[in-house]
């Protein structure tokens, strides 16, 4: 037997998701797959839309640039950019993006506000918290997330629509559960802050859980898993761009 296809690594990760969602006490309609095709070519993406996939994740502007326009055929597509994203990176994305994952500092989000409102378009986003305090790793701190949250309610042309975070790489799921627990922990303690009345309408998505852990994250609340490997195989080394 060859190696799986695209399709059939694409149905069993669905099906992981509705397992995990059903143990958990959720429905699997809560949650949105985003695949990560970051160094995956185009023919990949296009067998995993086949298959149903609307969701796709990049990291990289330069790639996601060049991937967007050989894919403009389809139309119903959405981008998530999953990665760091620079302010000077900005002006690149418009009003393509159906969510950046990864927003995480006063000035970014400053500037976003004010290239959304320009071109009229408001921008769903989700805060990045570095849980783990990794170097390595962007996002804020839990401690500065109250503060960035008010900023970014306070800015034009955003739509805050909620929390991501990515824990310390572990090959068990069990090591990386409590910074899952950690940010739906937080996203209560926020909403109990600034919601009121109306708390649950106030940071409704959770971007956490990937290929090794997402199962878990989803026990724990996620509301988006970003899964690539899962559905493409092993990452090539090289850009796609290169």
């Amino acid at each position: 037997m060859g190696p799986l296809s695209v399709a059939e690594r694409l149905t069993s990760v669905r099906q992981q998701i509705a397992q995990a969602a059903r143990a958990s006490g959720r429905s699997p309609d809560e949650i949105t797959l985003v695949a990560v095709s970051k160094r995956h070519d185009q023919a990949a993406i296009r067998a995993a839309y086949a298959a149903g996939q609307r969701d796709f994740g990049e990291n990289y502007i330069q790639e996601w640039q060049r991937k967007a326009s050989d894919l403009a055929d389809l139309t119903d597509l959405r981008w998530h950019f999953v990665g760091r994203l620079q302010r000077n990176k900005l002006r690149h994305l418009s009003d393509r993006m159906h969510l950046l994952h990864a927003m995480d500092g006063a000035r970014a989000l400053t500037e976003l506000s004010r290239r959304a409102a320009d071109a009229g378009a408001p921008q769903a986003m989700l805060l990045q918290v570095n849980l783990s305090g990794e170097a390595t790793k962007g996002g804020c701190s839990e401690e500065e997330a109250a503060g960035l949250v008010r900023t970014a309610l306070g800015l034009p042309g955003l739509q805050l629509r909620g929390l991501m975070t990515m824990p310390p790489p572990s090959t068990d799921p069990e090591q990386v559960r409590p910074f899952f627990r950690r940010l739906t922990g937080l996203r209560e303690r926020l909403r109990d802050e600034w919601a009121g009345e109306r708390r649950g309408e106030l940071l409704p998505c959770l971007s956490m859980g990937m290929t090794d852990d997402f199962r878990v994250a989803i026990a724990e609340g996620a509301t988006h898993v970003r899964v690539g490997t899962a559905i493409f195989g092993t990452r090539p080394a090289a850009p796609v761009w290169a």
